[in-house]
């Protein structure tokens, strides 16, 4: 069923073949070449007179990016200085003097002197570690005078000498960062200050891709690097997507760029880089940051982790989920069993987790959608007659968001139909209360986890994952999995609703006027309930109770 749509599951850019034939031929494209918005701003900054004194820019904060802007408002600009510092010492930024029995004895100068008449470069930390020192350097930013820094306290000066500077300040940092700048200074946003971003993405089409083609080259070039072959484009392109988690997009991420090229050029003897050395490299990374992984994975197949990849179970359901551990590089995906077990009640269905804390408002806002849908699709007149409980299995930590909601709709209504589940398929999805099957992130190591435990416990042919359709531009998968895809060992199911999910899962349609759809037999099994507990007098109950 699924083997058709294996291309759907990774990039194709057969789109782009002609201009990846010329690649070798394009012209090469720097940074600031794929930035326009930036670029134009840099361009604003620099000849707008007056207020705007300051450009703020949303870039990743390390030296790599603050070089590469000092270095294009120099080509825009005719010997003006433009200084670019890592320091974090507001002396350094106003200079310092030192003084004995009052007088100044020393005096060194600092980077508003170097950069005066022209441009000052810094990490928006330096702003955020000295809060007190801001309003001074605002003050010179705006042209009033200011004094150095008095290095011995214990020492005071007289008089202290003040002086004015021309002086524009860029400030780069990462939106968290610049979020606290807003909470630092109300005036920052209120014309005082220009604003860009450096994109870190680019949208791929007949447009664009040979602006894409010509930075990688750039790359190249500037760091001194093999050139790629037409399939080590196509597989960069390839990692990009999965970088970006979508195969619209390439990243434009420098450091990723290089790390992966240079460990790439390595591999490859510092001669020309061809596709098996980027997808070496790749896997070589896989290797080294798969220790967590490769130990969950251990506890799966060993038992002490319960997932069955086969047979069928009544109100449980193999969920998918990204784990995210501090101090580990990356995410990884892990199946996880979700179980519903119901009883006579008033309707409540109880969400385990967060009953116990361990649930996010976003998991509890998903699974109150879920319960809102399955209730209107009952169309009932009066409370459900059963009580639901739904928990992750084995399950210790802290568990968020809406994309186990479709999972956790499945295994509450086949726990009320009393229709098995195939645990062969593992689902991921959000849901909305009209059944609509929303996107949800983390695709290509949420299948991946998966995959692995039913490659280790034996591939039927019949497993696989239910997914949104809305997410299968983002996915990217590894190389083995597209080949079990396309070899029919794995499957993958794309789904735009409710509708489409259950009969994968349990062979039966949800509803409709077939007496074998789902909602037709939870109705059953309602009216049967109540047939069962009709109301009864007084003094029948009593002689019930004492039979």
């Amino acid at each position: 069923m699924t083997q058709d749509i294996w291309r759907l599951v990774t990039p194709q850019y057969d789109q782009f073949s002609t201009e990846l034939s010329q690649y070798p031929s394009l012209p090469s494209v720097s940074l600031f070449g794929t930035q326009t918005r930036l670029s134009q701003a840099i361009e604003r900054f620099i000849h707008v007179k007056g207020f705007s004194r300051i450009l703020l820019v949303n870039a990743p904060d390390n030296s790599i990016y603050r070089a590469l802007i000092k270095e294009q408002m120099e080509s825009m600009t005719s010997s003006v200085p433009v200084v670019v510092t890592e320091t974090l010492d507001m002396g350094a930024i106003f200079g310092q003097v030192k003084a004995e029995n009052g007088h100044i004895v020393s005096e060194v100068s600092g980077l508003l002197d170097k950069a005066d008449n022209g441009y000052l470069v810094v990490s928006a930390n330096l702003l955020l570690a000295n809060p007190r020192c801001w309003p001074m350097l605002k003050s010179a930013v705006l042209g009033d005078a200011i004094s150095p820094v008095n290095c011995d306290p214990k020492s005071p000066i007289h008089s202290l000498p003040t002086k004015s500077y021309n002086v524009k300040l860029v400030v780069v940092g990462d939106r968290n960062q610049l979020g606290d700048i807003d909470f630092l200074d109300a005036d920052i946003h209120s014309g005082l200050c220009l604003f860009s971003e450096l994109e870190v993405d680019i949208k791929l089409d007949q447009d664009s891709i040979t602006t894409y083609l010509g930075y990688l080259l750039w790359l190249t070039e500037r760091y001194e690097l093999p050139m790629l072959t037409h399939d080590a484009v196509e597989a960069v392109m390839t990692a990009g997507a999965r970088y970006t988690e979508d195969q619209h997009y390439a990243p434009l991420c420098v450091m990723w760029h290089r790390a992966l090229l240079e460990e790439a050029a390595l591999l490859g003897h510092q001669a020309t880089i061809e596709k098996e050395h980027i997808e070496q490299a790749l896997n070589q990374r896989y290797y080294r940051e798969s220790y967590l992984p490769e130990r969950a994975l251990d506890d799966i197949l060993d038992g002490q982790v319960i997932i069955e990849t086969q047979g069928e179970q009544i109100g449980q359901v193999n969920g998918l989920t990204v784990i995210d551990i501090a101090g580990h590089p990356v995410s990884y995906g892990e199946p996880a069993r979700i179980s519903c077990v119901i009883h006579f009640g008033d309707g409540d269905i109880s969400d385990v987790e967060r009953k116990v804390e361990l649930g996010g408002n976003l998991h509890a806002k998903g699974m109150m959608i879920m319960q809102a849908f399955v209730s209107s699709a009952l169309n009932l007149d009066v409370p459900l007659p059963f009580s639901a409980s739904v928990v992750f299995e084995q399950s210790y930590s802290e568990v968020d968001g809406d994309s186990a909601s479709l999972a956790e709709l499945c295994s509450l209504v086949s726990a009320l139909s009393e229709y098995p589940i195939d645990q062969q398929i593992a689902v991921t999805g959000a849901v909305d209360q009209f059944g609509r099957v929303q996107a949800v992130g983390g695709l290509n190591e949420k299948i991946e986890g998966f995959y692995r435990v039913c490659q280790h416990q034996g591939f039927t042919g019949e497993q696989g994952v239910i997914l949104p359709k809305s997410n299968l531009k983002h996915l990217a998968l590894h190389q083995s999995v597209v080949e079990s895809i396309k070899n029919g060992e794995f499957n993958i199911w794309p789904v735009s609703n409710v509708d489409e999910a259950v009969p994968v899962l349990m062979n039966k349609p949800f509803r409709g006027d077939d007496e074998e759809s789902v909602i037709s037999r939870i109705a059953e099994r309602i009216e049967n309930f109540e047939k069962h507990i009709q109301p009864q007098g007084f003094v029948e109950r009593l002689k019930n109770w004492f039979v």
